[in-house]
């Protein structure tokens, strides 16, 4: 039996759709999910009859979303802070969705990251590859002359988070997998409205704040140039190639 080469397994088609409903981008990314574990499955199918095995695809999306909240599978929903009528006057919706994780906000100025991996192409670790995305927004804030890190026991990447005198959330985490196929993934704030924040308890912790790139640094930053700084960490971490799609959702 033949096996396809590394470089093609590493292969990521980038998806940059911009501005997008959080409803219309999440049948986006669970049609990308579905359609990478189902050429798995014949994969499997495949190589029992002795055919070669195809690549499976790799997928990385980046957008932002008008107001949204979400609440994981693990979320309280006493944790989002509105009624309807609340979020009506918000101009927000509410989803719960099948990634873990409590509850977030999505908004404008706000990179999102969906990362559709097969992870059989790169490591079957889940561990691993929560670090590896939170080393990338790390590396990305570096970029900007701000500091950042992990604090242990909660996932995501922290402001002050050495002596913790005022830690602060800057970019929140949830993912799902399945057959070590991931979806759902970062939320990495740049320049968002932070007030919408006081509306829930960010990831059901009620002790810490949340901050962005723009309340660190005074000033409001050009998003997209964060996005290409971004997408430059994830590709060397993961030894990836990216390749841009035209395919807008």
């Amino acid at each position: 039996m033949s096996y396809i080469s590394n470089l093609q397994h590493k292969t990521v088609q980038f998806h940059n759709i911009g501005l997008m409903d959080y409803k219309q981008a999440w049948d986006f990314q669970t049609k990308l999910f579905d359609d990478v574990v189902a050429e798995k499955v014949a994969n499997r199918a495949r190589e029992k009859e002795g055919n070669e095995k195809v690549p499976t695809p790799n997928h990385l999306i980046f957008c932002q979303h008008p107001h949204v909240y979400t609440l994981g599978k693990s979320g309280k929903t006493e944790n989002l802070l509105l009624d309807e009528q609340g979020l009506t006057e918000k101009e927000a919706t509410f989803y719960k969705i099948n990634r873990g994780g409590d509850i977030t906000y999505h908004g404008p100025g706000q990179l999102v990251g969906y990362p559709i991996l097969d992870l059989d192409n790169f490591f079957t670790d889940i561990h691993k590859y929560l670090r590896f995305l939170e080393e990338a927004i790390i590396l990305t804030l570096a970029d900007y002359g701000i500091p950042a890190g992990r604090i242990d026991g909660l996932t995501g990447v922290w402001i002050d988070h050495i002596e913790q005198k005022n830690p602060r959330k800057i970019c929140a985490m949830g993912v799902k997998a399945s057959r070590w196929v991931t979806m759902h993934g970062f939320a990495f704030n740049v320049n968002p409205n932070l007030d919408y924040f006081k509306n829930i308890i960010p990831c059901g912790i009620d002790d810490k704040a949340v901050t962005s790139m723009q309340a660190e640094l005074g000033y409001e930053l050009n998003i997209n140039e964060v996005a290409d700084k971004l997408r430059g960490h994830i590709a060397n971490l993961f030894e990836m190639e990216i390749v841009p799609t035209l395919n807008l959702a």
